[in-house]
């Protein structure tokens, strides 16, 4: 599955706002009259969703014998995760650290339900993600996960604004607010004379703290950053961390980065060390 699966690839923001018309092929928005039904206007949760608890996070992340494999070009069988158990509390902060290659990107898709694991269990809060259909873990990506990916995934053609504002359209929020929230949230983080510039215009440092926003911008319960400062100077490098790590504490959310940088390994509560496709305490 496509990290951008849930996101759409449009020419401009308000072709990216759901209707009251289904749309083949998107699930959020052939969901959208039942959800009317039920009365849930920003929120895209469906019976399904609500029987797995997704309407509330009163316990953290519990993550049991999670395996993964992957076959090669040449056929062979590779396990990347081989029996990966943890937990997390909520306001907590995780670092996830190992060798290139060891799963810890790997680990994040399917925290976030973007990869089904081969075995085991992830429980967020009440929300069993192992467990979920697919419409259940389009509404919790959207409900309550923020991704910050590798390579931004940011849509070239709308500016940062537009971006950043993405994830409140795609949940119903007005248009005008949405777009109020971000350029606050662009301002807070350095980029407030770049709102207006489409993204293809901006660094790739500038980039991340955009996608960073845009991560942020629904105040997730989940947040999961791969490689979050890897195109930063050392500067911002070190102010998006203690950012991350400061969402946790405010907004009581469990976050998890995986990362190489050992300055934003020290900022975080906890350090996982992926080897050999299991999980030590670092």
């Amino acid at each position: 599955m496509s990290p951008m699966s849930n996101v759409p690839s449009s020419k401009s923001v308000s072709e990216t706002v759901p209707s009251n018309r289904a749309s083949e092929g998107s699930r959020e928005q052939t969901d959208i009259p039942r959800h009317a039904d039920l009365g849930l206007e920003t929120l895209d949760i469906g019976p399904n969703q609500a029987d797995f608890g997704l309407g509330t996070l009163d316990v953290g992340l519990n993550v049991t014998d999670l395996r993964k494999s992957f076959t090669s070009p040449a056929g062979e069988n590779i396990d990347v995760l081989r029996g990966v158990s943890f937990s997390a509390d909520l306001g907590q902060a995780l670092a996830i650290t190992g060798a290139s290659g060891a799963g810890k990107s790997t680990l994040l898709h399917l925290l976030g339900g973007l990869e089904a694991p081969d075995h085991g269990s992830i429980a967020v809060g009440e929300f069993e993600v192992d467990r979920a259909s697919p419409s259940a873990l389009a509404s919790f990506r959207s409900a309550r996960v923020g991704f910050v990916f590798q390579f931004h995934h940011l849509l070239a053609d709308l500016s940062a604004e537009e971006n950043v504002a993405l994830p409140l359209l795609i949940t119903r929020t007005n248009r005008d607010e949405a777009m109020r929230q971000a350029r606050e949230a662009l301002e807070d983080i350095g980029l407030g004379s770049r709102c207006s510039h489409p993204v293809n215009h901006l660094s790739g440092g500038e980039q991340q703290r955009v996608a960073t926003c845009r991560a942020l911008i629904t105040k997730p319960s989940l947040v999961l950053a791969d490689e979050p400062t890897g195109n930063l100077d050392t500067s911002f490098a070190t102010e998006l961390g203690e950012r991350l790590v400061n969402y946790s504490r405010l907004r009581h959310a469990i976050v998890l980065v995986a990362t190489h940088n050992e300055q934003l390994a020290e900022l975080c509560d906890r350090r996982l060390v992926i080897k050999n496709g299991r999980v030590s305490e670092g």
